[in-house]
């Protein structure tokens, strides 16, 4: 047997059983033919300099391998649908286990995926409400009751024994119509009477209603006396009445004593308010589901907001007339018919064009926005006649060009867009029925508006609120729902709310949801792949993102997890150190063991991990220059009417633990005010009352991680600026001269100079269906962008092609000599750049390296040493050398008199600022306030607040 099974590995080397995962031979993008062992069932992190090829062993090697192999156990008809997928350049692995890949990208831009549906929490708390929720009326607010037709009867004779009652059928309740066609049907059925609107009337032919009336209608179903010893007539009666009702009978009394006797009192079989006479469906967890129309509020069809167009986004400044551009989607006055109809509608009120808005009365300036059917004559010199017509209004014309006009239309009138909060829901997304179900005297809305530490707490002790038969049903449910809370309160994400929208998450955020969800499914004998699950967790909730990777590891899992963290290092069981640079100068294996072990090794993460090496603490701090931006009364999201601070002329970093308002303060208050006053940007911020010092400053800018073009067509060199040069610096060659080549034929966006195959993508668009499209590298010019003649002008015998292969350090060599190049390549390279290519195709970006780029065109823009830079967690996919880099760049941005403003966690961006503002205590409804404002040094001392505390033992490492 022994030899048998030698034998096999023999022939199927790659599927070996071992009790480590085992790879050798991998070659994909800058790795250096490594062969690396990981053991099984261990927290391993895999860290390095950014661009090293951390992510190209973890995700681009193992992951790839495990889903190709995954596509390998499908039918041959199956695969014809996906085609093949490539296998990674390594010669084999061992030990693998089956692969999830859980990676930084937010999971949906779809406005309908919240928390609570990704996590499923919603879906169990709808199954809640659906099975043991109590409904109350919406009109009265008295709980809703159902009965069966022995009840009802039993009632009826009871209550009304000896009186003369109208048994009816609702069949029509507040709606318009003229009901014909209702009431020839309710006569051949048989029946004489019907009740119309409180009045009880003979059915007549051709009978019928005001069409423009809201009506209620009831079949006179049966007029008699209550005995009870006249039992089946009643029973008969009242089941016609609730077929013909679809389970709802009113009851009239026949001679009222008082106006009290004068309304009807309703019976139903289903769930019926006995004093207003509404009735609910029987619920179903689709009932409360915003994604379903048995659930979903009618008007907003679930999403709790609607677009319009409102006064405020059609005319935002009325001190302009019309021809002055006061309506701003038609601009200045221009000779169109638009313009022509509303000076006709002007002139005939004795006003013009000229007029300023503000000063056009109230009802004129509702006929511009909503039209009017007022007959205008309105003369056309094209046509040299006069034409009678209405006008439609702005609100209209602007509607018709968002519903049904080209994409350029609808695109143009987007800007114009407003979205507010539906006013039938009032955001909460679902029928107002559905909110009427209650458990606790809460609605589903009303617990997906809670936070998960709040949540938590309302589940404690739930089953002692609830009656038995509640208990008996929710027991199972409950478990599950708790389980899941419990997931999330374990990776730092108790202050997040189950309605909140998943496309707001950042990506560490999603990530982490996605991991909470893994570890509730309780799979063993998994390898998943983390990347950066640390990214944009306080130091605080470090904590318990390690402890629930200990969890998952604990089931029986083994877990890679690309990271820079060094907590996460100094927990993990074993550590992969790849480098010793980027790019070409990386791809190797420099360190790798146990944390211990690791340790004694030489590289530069180990530098750091050991204090070794340190990001220095600046010897003082800046005075800045004397002047504030201060913003007060912010009180977005949970910002408690906040008043922030801003000196001027230094680096300001904004901190606190997740959830504690820190982006809604900057990004979602400061920003779009200071946005707007600079560049009339149309985004609208969060409330707040006031903003002072904009004098200080000349403009704002926002430095994100958002990519910096979408399609391979975009890369460094044409978003820095200095292609354009390149392309100069060719077409000054005597062979481009000779050949009369401009700079037009160097460029890869315009025909002539370009590979047509691919349109100087150099890459191929494959459309694939039901999965993501992707590209595939053109077969014409095999990824050069240029035709050959294109190519046949060199420079220093490189062609224009070869340029943009270089990479940054290989291109300030190339163009020593050309200073206008030279100069914004060199800010590449300072923001640690040095290994991407030029050209290198924008979609292959990290998020990292999409932000450092952005931040070296702004090095190479003349500045007035009046701007505000504005950065959300910079240091995300940093190591702690990249992060020192990217510290001296920012500095050198403040040294010029400017101001850089930092959303950061990461205790070495803290340390180094000369303004901190801690937000918080907590996240979710116990932050939103800011709990401290000054230096670093007098953060440490001060005992409210979780960061101080971390900072402390930091800045004790630095020996301060």
């Amino acid at each position: 047997m022994q030899d048998a099974k030698d034998t096999n590995l023999q022939n199927e080397p790659s599927v070996a059983y071992t009790d480590n995962l085992e790879i050798y031979g991998a070659r994909e993008h800058n790795l250096k033919d490594i062969d690396v062992e990981f053991p099984r069932n261990h927290l391993i992190v895999v860290t390095g300099v950014s661009g090293s090829g951390k992510s190209s062993l973890a995700f681009d090697t193992i992951y790839a391998e495990g889903q190709r192999r995954y596509m390998e156990s499908f039918s041959a008809y199956a695969r014809s649908f996906i085609g093949d997928m490539e296998r990674p350049d390594v010669d084999k692995i061992n030990g693998l286990s089956p692969v999830i890949a859980i990676e930084q990208k937010t999971t949906s831009r779809n406005p309908r995926s919240t928390v609570g549906t990704t996590t499923e929490i919603y879906d169990f708390f709808r199954l809640l409400f659906a099975r043991a929720g109590e409904a109350f009326s919406y009109v009265t607010g008295e709980k809703m009751i159902k009965q069966s037709e022995d009840q009802i009867t039993d009632l009826i004779i009871q209550r009304y024994e000896g009186k003369k009652v109208l048994l009816l059928a609702p069949v029509v309740k507040g709606r318009k119509g003229h009901y014909r066609e209702l009431f020839v049907q309710i006569r051949k059925a048989g029946y004489t009477k019907v009740r119309v609107d409180g009045d009880v009337l003979d059915l007549v032919p051709k009978m019928q209603v005001d069409r423009y009336k809201i009506h209620d209608i009831e079949i006179v179903v049966d007029r008699l006396t209550v005995k009870a010893d006249q039992r089946i007539r009643v029973v008969q009666s009242v089941n016609t009445a609730l077929k013909e009702g679809k389970g709802s009978l009113m009851l009239q009394l026949h001679e009222p004593a008082n106006k009290e006797e004068e309304k009807p009192v309703h019976f139903s079989r289903n769930l019926v308010c006995p004093t207003s006479g509404i009735s609910y469906d029987e619920p179903a967890p689709n009932s409360f589901s915003f994604n379903s129309p048995y659930g979903y509020c009618p008007t907003c069809k679930g999403l709790g907001v609607i677009e319009e167009f409102t006064e405020s986004s059609l005319v935002p400044d009325k001190s302009l007339s019309i021809s002055r551009g006061g309506i701003a989607p038609l601009g200045e006055y221009r000779d169109t018919w638009m313009f022509k109809q509303l000076e006709k509608m002007l002139k005939n009120r004795k006003l013009s064009l000229t007029t300023p808005i503000e000063k056009l009365p109230e009802d004129v300036l509702d006929m511009i926005l909503n039209g009017s059917d007022e007959i205008l004559k309105v003369y056309s010199p094209k046509y040299k006649r006069t034409y009678e017509t209405t006008f439609e209004g702005i609100v209209a014309y602007m509607k018709k060009n968002y519903e049904e006009g080209t994409e350029k239309l609808q695109n143009w009138a987007k800007d114009f867009v407003e979205i507010n909060t539906c006013p039938t829901c009032n955001g909460a997304r679902l029928k107002k029925e559905s909110l009427h179900f209650k458990i606790d005297g809460h609605n589903i809305h009303q617990l997906s508006e809670y936070d998960i530490n709040h949540l938590g707490e309302w589940l404690e002790g739930l089953e002692d609120r609830m009656s038995e038969k509640q208990n008996q049903i929710a027991r199972e449910i409950l478990k599950e729902i708790r389980k899941r809370v419990g997931l999330l309160l374990n990776i730092g994400l108790g202050y997040l709310t189950l309605n909140r929208s998943l496309r707001t998450l950042s990506g560490g955020e999603a990530q982490r949801i996605r991991l909470a969800t893994q570890i509730g499914t309780q799979l063993v004998g998994v390898l998943y792949i983390l990347d950066e699950p640390s990214i944009g967790l306080h130091a605080r909730d470090n904590e318990k993102l390690i402890h629930s990777l200990h969890e998952l590891r604990d089931l029986g899992n083994t877990i890679i997890v690309v990271e820079h963290d060094k907590d996460m290092m100094l927990e993990a069981d074993h550590i992969l150190d790849i480098g010793p640079g980027a790019g070409i100068h990386g791809g190797k294996v420099v360190a790798q063991g146990t944390p211990q072990e690791i340790l004694q090794q030489n590289s530069l993460t180990v530098d750091f991990l050991s204090n070794r090496r340190q990001i220095e603490i600046p010897k003082e701090r800046r005075k800045g220059n004397g002047n504030e931006l201060v913003l007060k009364g912010a009180t977005g999201h949970n910002l408690k009417n906040v008043t922030l601070k801003l000196p001027l002329g230094k680096m300001i970093c904004v901190t606190g633990v997740s959830g504690s308002g820190k982006s809604s303060l900057i990004h979602d208050t400061l920003y779009p005010i200071l946005n707007t006053h600079f560049f009339r940007a149309k985004r609208k911020p969060l409330e707040y009352k006031s903003i002072e010092g904009l004098e200080h400053i000349d403009k704002v800018i926002e430095v994100d991680q958002s990519p910096i073009g979408r399609t391979p067509r975009s890369n460094p060199a044409t978003y820095v600026g200095f292609f354009s040069n390149i392309r100069d610096l060719f077409t000054q060659l005597p062979e481009a001269k000779i050949r009369g080549y401009k700079a037009g034929r160097f460029s890869f966006n315009v025909k002539g100079g370009r590979c047509e195959t691919c349109q100087g993508g150099g890459m191929k668009l494959v459309e694939m269906d039901f999965l993501p499209n992707v590209y595939i590298e053109c077969e014409t010019c095999k990824g050069k962008r240029y035709n050959r003649e294109t190519l046949e002008v060199r420079f220093k015998s490189k062609s224009i092609a070869d340029v943009l292969d270089m990479t940054v350090d290989q291109a300030v060599d190339f163009f020593e000599n050309q200073p206008s190049i030279l100069r914004k390549i060199k800010f590449l390279k300072e923001v640690g750049l040095g290994y991407i290519t030029l050209g290198q195709q924008a979609t292959t970006l990290s998020g990292g390296e999409a932000q450092r780029i952005k931040l070296a065109k702004e090095l190479s823009k003349r500045d007035t040493g009046k701007t505000l830079y504005i950065l959300d967690e910079p240091t995300t996919g940093l190591h702690f050398e990249d992060i020192r880099i990217l510290l001296q760049v920012l500095q050198q941005l403040v040294n010029k008199g400017n101001t850089v403003l930092i959303i950061e966690h990461n205790l070495d961006v803290i340390k180094v600022a000369d303004h901190v503002v801690d937000l918080g205590p907590d996240g979710g409804e116990k932050g939103g306030e800011i709990i401290f404002e000054g230096t670093p040094e007098q953060l440490i001392k001060k005992k409210k607040g979780f960061t101080g505390k971390f900072l402390k033992m930091e800045m004790k490492n630095n020996g301060k």
